[in-house]
């Protein structure tokens, strides 16, 4: 049997996990950072997509070796007092998530369609419960959904590029000499951070993996884990093209045109036609929609997970679908400016994640769990530098927002 046949069962949960790595989230802060800062910030997002590739390989090998995810090994491993604390982080987390998530496909239907931004929430919350219904015919129907999503937004910001034609020159010097930019840059970066290494999905995808084919022999463990290193590395590419893509959009018309100050969604769909036609709106308005309503499903999917997983109790989908997008509702509601609850929604993803890498790292790293598929030295060792630096990165920029008046 060729390889690529031997491989096509294990596609599809990673591109679940990389939905989270295109979300609504991740428009508002690299389109806040291109506009503002212009390529300065793009090196940050290819780190950040590098460190999002190893945390999603650590989560998915974790649901391999253990047959359980993240949630559930933490509940097993420690005191009640910290599994009910670590619960009540990530369910906050997973409101901050599914904040980004509806309001990104509502202002998408809102753009696209004239709707009244509130209406569009409501028919958000109704496309959502439509995608989530295919879930009682496994888990296929939506990874294919989802995978034709992520598609959809990655063709047009294709498209896009080719329409801005950005300047290479200035990109290369991005990559190659990385900076901030002053205290804005460093609570854009700390946004990007969030907004690309998901706390909530990297619960997910230790479970998307846990039972998905159960077998004991460690060759045949470690061939599990080679295609789905394959997988994450496909979708998380992927992920990361789109995300540089978005922000060198913004550069290029935004930051070189003069228009510094387009740090909204809305602004930036109605300056895209002046700009660059009435096409380009259009293609950017459909990518936010796209990724908007993948990214929503994906979102409560994880609340489920998580609250299972710690709790060892969940509530009906559809309950917990009302639930989450209740702030959302509010907050188009009492009228709160929607990119900027976005921008902060991600920064709060990006202090949640030490509460998901550590433990991961830690358990990955436990032969007890892992078996032969535990981590090599070196990789314990990358791992936890990557979560130190998450945690410090957070520090500064709790600094910067108490006492340095950012």
């Amino acid at each position: 049997m060729p390889w690529y046949r031997r491989l096509l069962p294990f596609m599809g949960p990673a591109f679940v996990a990389a939905v989270a790595y295109i979300d609504p989230g991740n428009f508002a802060t690299n389109i806040s950072s291109g506009a503002s800062l212009g390529y300065a910030l793009l090196w940050v997002i290819g780190a950040s997509n590098l460190a999002a590739m190893l945390v999603q390989v650590l989560s998915a090998k974790l649901g391999i070796a253990s047959g359980k995810n993240l949630a559930e090994v933490c509940r097993e491993r420690y005191p009640r007092g910290v599994v009910l604390g670590m619960w009540l982080v990530m369910e906050i987390v997973a409101m901050a998530t599914d904040l980004a998530e509806f309001l990104g496909a509502a202002l998408g239907f809102h753009l696209l369609f004239h709707i009244p931004l509130l209406w569009a929430g409501l028919l958000t919350a109704f496309v959502t419960f439509f995608i989530l219904g295919f879930q009682r015919f496994g888990f296929r129907p939506i990874e294919i959904i989802i995978s034709v999503m992520i598609g959809v937004v990655a063709i047009c910001y294709l498209l896009e590029i080719f329409l801005v034609r950005p300047d290479w020159g200035r990109i290369a010097d991005s990559v190659l000499n990385p900076r901030f930019g002053g205290h804005e840059g460093t609570l854009l970066a700390a946004g990007i951070l969030g907004a690309t290494v998901m706390p909530h999905v990297i619960f997910l995808h230790s479970a998307l993996t846990q039972g998905r084919i159960v077998v004991r022999d460690p060759e045949r463990l470690r061939r599990i884990f080679r295609f789905e290193v394959i997988d994450v590395a496909i979708a998380m590419s992927i992920a990361g093209a789109v995300n540089g893509a978005m922000l060198i959009m913004a550069a290029a018309t935004f930051f070189a045109q003069g228009f510094h100050e387009v740090g909204t969604i809305e602004e930036a769909y109605r300056t895209l036609t002046p700009l660059l036609g009435n096409a380009s709106s259009v293609i950017f308005g459909i990518s936010l929609l796209a990724s908007g309503l993948s990214s929503a499903t994906v979102g409560t999917m994880s609340g489920q997970i998580i609250m299972q997983g710690f709790l060892r109790t969940h509530i009906p989908l559809w309950i917990r679908r009302l639930v989450t997008m209740l702030p959302s509702i509010v907050v188009i509601a009492v009228g709160f400016d929607p990119t900027n609850t976005l921008v902060i929604s991600q920064v709060v993803l990006s202090f949640g994640l030490p509460f998901a890498v550590f433990p991961l790292v830690s358990f990955t790293s436990d032969s007890n769990i892992m078996g032969v598929l535990v981590n090599r030295g070196i990789t314990t060792a990358v791992a936890y530098c990557l979560a130190v630096a998450i945690a410090l990165l957070n520090l500064y920029l709790l600094y910067i927002l108490l006492f340095a008046g950012g």
